[in-house]
């Protein structure tokens, strides 16, 4: 194992925490499970608190280690930026980035991301995780991403927002759907055909369901999922319509398999994409490098869907 600025106990912990297990926490660090079980015990004695409840199969967090796994964390992000930035001193570009998506990133802007990235920045390497809204932000507070792009992101003190587009909602069907030459559309026309929901995973859901609540009144005319990509598969496919963004179906849109309606609403408040990161915490070079590549590729995409 290479040398590490951030304590063993500290890490077999968080180890442990993410493998489930000291056997498989052991396999993942090439060390013996009798040294971390050791760390553990010895940190449990000193601060005679229980980290972890011993099932018969596995470990299971206590609060006391969720509050050492959240130390951890923000070791572990410090100790990747300090890294980061020695290797900025020998004017070299190289490092390791965590970042947080949404689950329609993964077929949207993502790809065309990562592509750039490797071609300008082959000596940096990333970790991309899915999640919601609300993951995404708890883990760029907690210190197991660097970077994350949120939909919605709420004001608070944890976050530093880098970049914030925001994004009208409207309808969303296949170029062949009844609808698609309209123009835009209501929502009681759109209410007409099947619709392709989030679920109240997603906050788009929780959303519209605030403020048009009628819409979800009859289950028999809606399919439920967390799946955007499922969502979108319905619309292409079928007659289902769905409500989202453009940055949600932007390939689709952008090859003409989907159209985009705007909603006719008055009221109806746009979603907002944001760039974000940990507020207490200076970014390293490679994070801002991810981080500004990340704001380019969503702005171009933006732009190539709305014909900019």
């Amino acid at each position: 194992m290479r040398a590490s600025l951030v304590p063993a106990a500290l890490r077999y912990v968080d180890q442990v925490a993410k493998s489930g297990s000291i056997q498989k926490a052991a396999k993942e660090l090439n060390v013996s499970a009798s040294a971390i079980d050791r760390q553990i015990l010895l940190l449990e004695q000193d601060f005679n608190v229980e980290l972890f409840e011993r099932l018969p199969r596995g470990m299971r967090l206590t609060q006391a280690g969720q509050t050492v796994v959240s130390l951890a964390q923000h070791w572990l992000a410090d100790e990747r930026h300090i890294a980061a930035d020695l290797r900025q001193l020998q004017g070299v570009n190289q490092g390791h980035v965590r970042m947080t998506v949404m689950d329609s990133h993964v077929n949207g802007f993502l790809p065309g991301f990562i592509l750039r990235l490797n071609a300008d920045y082959p000596s940096i390497s990333l970790d991309v995780d899915v999640a919601s809204p609300d993951t995404a932000r708890a883990s760029v507070i907690s210190g197991g991403a660097d970077i994350a792009a949120i939909f919605n992101l709420s004001p608070g003190r944890e976050l530093k927002v880098l970049w914030t587009e925001m994004l009208p909602i409207g309808c969303v069907v296949r170029s062949s759907h009844q609808l698609a030459k309209a123009g835009s559309v209501s929502f009681e026309e759109a209410a007409s055909y099947r619709i392709a929901l989030q679920s109240r995973a997603l906050t788009i859901r929780r959303f519209l369901e605030a403020r048009y609540g009628w819409l979800f009144s009859d289950p028999r005319q809606a399919v439920v999922t967390n799946s955007q990509q499922l969502i979108k598969q319905l619309v292409a496919e079928g007659d289902y319509v769905a409500f989202t963004s453009e940055l949600d179906a932007a390939p689709e849109l952008i090859d003409g398999s989907l159209v985009f309606l705007p909603i006719r609403d008055a009221t109806m408040e746009p979603q907002s994409v944001s760039i974000a990161i940990d507020a207490n915490r200076t970014p390293s070079r490679v994070s801002r490098i991810v981080a500004d590549l990340a704001i380019a590729e969503i702005s171009s995409c933006l732009r190539s869907v709305r014909g900019g």
